[in-house]
Formats: C-alpha cells, sequence, structure tokens
C-alpha cells in the first residue's frame, strides 16, 4: 500500500492494475441490471406483490439512502488506519450486500412492505458502501483528467461483463425449462457468490494513496453548502440524475415493454438486453477515449443527444422481429454506457478543485453524492414507472391480455420520460467549466503544496498503525 508519498508527474495508471481495480464493478454492474430490470417484476409478477407495494418499497428505501449515504462518504473521508481509507470500507461493504440479497431471495408469495424495506435496506447499505469507496478510491488512482477518463471507462466495461454475465443466467435457466422466478433466484445466487471474489482480488492487488491535507482544516457545515453548490459540482449532481433517470425509466419498463408491446418471448427479451449492455464494453472505452479529444462534458452532451434520436425510433421497428430491434438496441446501449462513466470522471475533477480550496479530501462525500442521485434515479424510476401503469390501467400478470390502450400507455410510457431526462441532462452542461486546461491547473497547485507539506508521520503511521508526531509538533 502506497501513503503519504511525495508528489510526483502523474504517470497512466497500468492497464494491470486498472483492471484488477474494476473487478468491484462486476458484482455492482450486474446488481444494479438484477434490481433495476428483474427484480421489481419479479415481485410484482411472480410472488404477487402489488405493484404499489413494490413501489413504495423501492422508494422509501431511497429516501431512507439520502442521510446514511452522506454520513457514509463523511466517514470515509475521515478514516485513516494502516490498510487504507477505501479499502477497509470495500471490506466491510460486500456481507452486508450480500446478507440483503440472501434475505430477498427467501421472500415468500404476498411478502409485505416492511419486510422488503428492511432487506432492501440492507442490501442497498452495503452496494452503498461498495460503491463509494470504489469510486473514492479510483479518484485518488488516476491523477491526471485523461488518465480518470480512461480508469472509469475501464471500470465500466468490466462492469458491463458482469451485467451480461448475470444476464445469461435467466436465458440459459428458460433453455433448460425453468419458469422466470428460478431464473431471477440463480440471478442471485450468483451475485452472492461473485462478491467475495471480486472484492478480495481488488484488496489484494490494488495500492491505495492517501494524499496529505493542510493542517488545521476542519470540516463544518458551511463546507458541505460549498460542495452542494459548486458551481462544477451542482451541475454534475443534476446531469446525474437525470441521465440515470432516463435509462433508469427504460430500465423499469423494458420486460413489459418487450413482452407485450414489441410481443418478444422472455428469453429474446433478454438476449437483446444483453446485447443492449454488452454494447458498453466497446462503448465506455469508446467514450472515454472520446472524452479526451473533445473534453467530458461535450462528450455528455453529444451522447444523450445521439441516445435521444434512437430512442424516437424504436416505435417504428416490426414487432417480434429480433434482428430488427438488434442494432438499435445496441447503439443506445453503446451510448448510454457513457453517462455515469463520464460523469463520475467529471466527480473526480471537482474532487481535486473541492481539495484546494478546503485543504481536505472530500471524495468520499462528492462520491456519495453523485451516488445517492444514481439512486434517488433508480428508486425513483421504478417508483414513478410503477405508479404511471397502475394509474394507465396496465396490469403486469395480464401481460398482453391488455386492452391496447394500456399497451400503448406502455409503449409510450417506455418512451417519453428517458428522452425527456435525458436531453435535459445535455442542457445542463452548458456553460461548463471545469475543463482540462482548469484541471490541469489545479493538480500543479496540489502537487506544489504537498510537496510543501508532505508528513512522514502520516506515511508511518499508514503503515504501522501507531500515531507519530508530525514534524511540525515536534519543533
Amino acid at each position: 500500500m502506497i501513503v503519504g508519498a511525495t508528489p510526483s508527474r502523474p504517470s497512466r495508471l497500468p492497464l494491470g492494475t486498472a483492471l484488477a481495480f474494476s473487478a468491484t464493478s462486476l458484482p455492482l454492474q450486474a446488481l444494479m441490471i438484477a434490481v433495476a430490470v428483474h427484480l421489481p417484476a419479479y415481485f410484482a409478477a411472480s410472488i404477487g406483490v402489488p405493484l404499489a407495494v413494490v413501489a413504495a418499497a423501492f422508494g422509501t428505501v431511497r429516501l431512507i439512502d439520502v442521510p446514511i449515504e452522506v454520513m457514509l462518504g463523511l466517514g470515509m473521508d475521515r478514516t485513516r488506519s494502516r490498510f487504507g481509507r477505501y479499502r477497509v470500507w470495500t471490506l466491510a461493504g460486500a456481507p452486508l450486500m450480500m446478507l440483503g440479497l440472501y434475505m430477498l431471495l427467501t421472500a415468500g408469495r404476498g411478502v409485505g412492505t416492511d419486510y422488503l424495506i428492511t432487506w432492501l435496506l440492507v442490501m442497498y447499505l452495503g452496494v452503498s458502501i461498495l460503491m463509494l469507496s470504489h469510486q473514492a478510491w479510483a479518484s485518488t488512482l488516476a491523477k491526471s483528467y485523461d488518465d480518470r477518463a480512461r480508469l472509469f471507462g475501464v471500470m465500466m466495461a468490466v462492469g458491463v461483463l458482469g451485467a451480461v454475465s448475470v444476464l445469461a443466467i435467466p436465458i440459459a435457466m428458460e433453455n433448460a425449462g425453468y419458469s422466470d422466478a428460478e431464473g431471477v433466484r440463480a440471478m442471485v445466487w450468483y451475485l452472492i457468490f461473485l462478491t467475495p471474489v471480486a472484492v478480495a482480488l481488488v484488496v489484494w492487488r490494488t495500492p491505495e494513496t492517501v494524499a496529505a491535507e493542510a493542517p488545521g482544516q476542519r470540516f463544518r457545515l458551511r463546507d458541505y453548502w460549498e460542495l452542494v453548490t459548486d458551481h462544477s459540482m451542482s451541475r454534475i449532481l443534476l446531469v446525474d440524475l437525470v441521465v440515470s433517470l432516463g435509462p433508469g425509466w427504460m430500465a423499469a419498463l423494458y420486460l413489459f415493454y418487450s413482452r407485450d408491446y414489441m410481443q418478444f418471448t422472455a428469453a429474446e427479451a433478454n438476449i437483446l438486453l444483453a446485447v443492449y449492455i454488452l454494447a458498453g464494453v466497446v462503448g465506455a472505452p469508446f467514450l472515454a477515449w472520446l472524452a479526451t479529444k473533445i473534453s467530458k462534458h461535450r462528450t455528455v452532451m453529444l451522447t444523450a443527444v445521439g441516445y435521444s434520436l434512437l430512442l424516437a425510433t424504436l416505435p417504428f421497428l416490426p414487432k417480434g422481429y429480433v434482428l430488427a430491434t438488434l442494432p438499435t438496441l445496441f447503439f443506445t446501449g453503446f451510448l448510454a454506457a457513457g453517462f455515469n462513466v463520464l460523469t463520475r470522471a467529471m466527480t473526480a475533477d471537482v474532487a481535486d478543485e473541492i481539495r484546494l480550496k478546503q485543504g481536505k479530501e472530500r471524495s468520499g462525500l462528492l462520491f456519495a453524492m453523485t451516488t445517492l442521485t444514481t439512486k434517488i434515479a433508480a428508486g425513483g424510476s421504478i417508483f414513478l414507472t410503477f405508479g404511471v401503469l397502475s394509474r394507465v390501467g396496465y396490469d403486469p400478470q395480464l401481460g398482453q391480455r391488455n386492452t391496447p390502450e394500456a399497451i400503448n400507455a406502455l409503449m409510450l410510457s417506455f418512451l417519453v420520460g428517458p428522452i425527456v431526462f435525458v436531453m435535459l441532462g445535455a442542457a445542463c452542461l452548458i456553460g461548463y467549466r471545469l475543463t482540462a486546461e482548469r484541471a490541469a491547473e489545479v493538480r500543479r497547485q496540489l502537487e506544489a503544496r504537498e510537496a510543501t507539506t508532505f508528513d512522514p508521520a502520516a506515511a508511518l503511521e499508514g503503515l504501522t498503525g501507531e500515531e507519530l508526531p508530525s514534524p511540525a509538533s515536534t519543533r
């Protein structure tokens, strides 16, 4: 582990280190797909939980997450141990996520709201810890504007592989004659076994740097307000919320739309979804590369426009023809992979700027804020879309036996929400100021300051776990 190193010119992160570090993305992205697409439909259609109950459970958990996310970020930024800052949190998050998944797996028919809320909360607490520690750790692992875009692109590409692997399970289960519910349960078991393997690889193979902090700085409540109202960060938060809400809205309705409007079988719908997600293996690195040429915020804006135009073509595709739908879903997934990759890389740049202003590491808190917006979007998309469907008369248990009016309302709900939200995200980035040139200047000033404030006692403390006096305190 590297703790408190002397400042040097940032070098490009080795690909092997980036790939090993990205292993946490495997279960996290796989879980996001399972939760966004399969779990709500599983509870509503297979377990028999009413749509309103499912919507209330997911929406309530997201509201409870708001203070927890902030406290986790603060706790991570204040952590100093012989094992590093974010490494210990990574180890703590995995068992919580696994426990929540197991208890949701054992839910019986007609399970109540309280049970769902309790174990969704435990699962999401583990997810929050893993995701926050992973993203904040990434911001210290990659130092430069371009290298952060590359690292977050690799993380997304590895995560896509995790998502595709979990989607292959229900496809294989259906071909083997198992029911949809059995396929979902197999997905959950896969996540439970994958999580400890991925976390162990990251903890074993990844170095961690704990940056030196300016002496005499304390966190005050107004510092938090400064983070929220920062010109760059406030825009990132709004953009991250709406560009996550768009695809999340689409994901919540995807199985119903594919089965009842497009008339695909469950296996065909999962194959198309796998293509959509697998496109991110190519899309995330490409868009990360494009960001190094035209800047991150312009790449997000361009991606949002292309994504919306592709979605607008979906109603004109012939129903029931997988090959006709495949290209559109591939390129839509190609572009969607860039949203969170780029907003997270932009957050890492803001973390440097905030550290320059406040003199303290705020990566954990900043990524808590962006993770929170993503999770609000995930829960909000389920709450909003399931609420809309229940009001237009659509019943997921009836499937294609719904009235034509209800199925058309399903189609409009599936398309209009994502287009509106994603385009709003593009508009929010007009006039964004934290460019590559500004980010490089911030790094230069940070390195100059750290060269004069480097504390060897902090480095020894990180290696031995024992508090030692700094040179300043012994004078």
